[in-house]
């Protein structure tokens, strides 16, 4: 049973020290190494700086840091067949701020809608599904109005900013999804907390660190 307690939510805020002249392990996942590069489980970077035939397949894509050592790592890129130039590629992480005071949370899947086949030959309906989508997530919180997490997330609110979040679980295990704020909410009544909500659009895929 995995204990709700301690979770945290936490979100991409500013670019953090650029780990370069990485060497790359062609595979499914890709393997990064270098040396002492000080990147754990679960943070989300930008990789560039990548050379050969296919650094485009490897350039400018947003990854999540898996299975970490003290000198390698991996991502969630199939480079099976790919050509790169080894001692070249570099990954700049994202930092984070955690959004205080969290309550509880619902973190659906992907949604699909149905598309929808049906004649009048048809004999019962022909649906199949279509593209996956992202949802709507809602974290309820104690309201602070100044937790430095909830300030920028306004302001990313404000500026309709797409954003990494990550959620770590007591056991250490993490869920990284990007997504837009699309309400930040508060409320009180008589003898009571002030309570609110931040709710988030996901848009991509959930990805999970070991």
């Amino acid at each position: 049973m995995l204990d709700a307690q301690t979770t945290t939510l936490e979100m991409s805020n500013t670019a953090g020290a650029a780990v370069e002249t990485m060497d790359v392990t062609i595979g499914n996942p890709t393997i990064l190494t270098k040396n002492t590069h000080g990147l754990i489980n679960g943070i989300v970077g930008v990789l560039s700086a990548f050379a050969g035939t296919d650094a485009d397949d490897m350039n400018g894509e947003t990854v999540v840091v898996k299975y970490a050592t003290t000198n390698t790592f991996a991502v969630a890129i199939n480079s099976i067949g790919l050509t790169l130039t080894e001692d070249l590629g570099t990954i700049t992480p994202q930092t984070y701020i955690e959004i205080g005071n969290i309550l509880d949370w619902d973190l659906p899947g992907d949604t699909h809608n149905m598309i929808d086949g049906t004649t009048l030959a048809s004999t019962r309906g022909e649906e199949t599904p279509g593209i996956p989508r992202g949802s709507a997530t809602t974290f309820n919180l104690n309201w602070t109005s100044d937790d430095p997490g909830l300030l920028a997330a306004e302001a990313a609110r404000v500026l309709k900013t797409l954003k990494t979040w990550r959620i770590t679980y007591s056991d250490a295990s993490i869920h990284v999804f990007t997504g837009y704020i699309v309400g930040i909410n508060d409320a009180g009544g008589v003898d009571d907390k002030v309570g609110g909500s931040i709710t988030i659009h996901r848009v991509g895929a959930l990805a999970t660190s070991e």
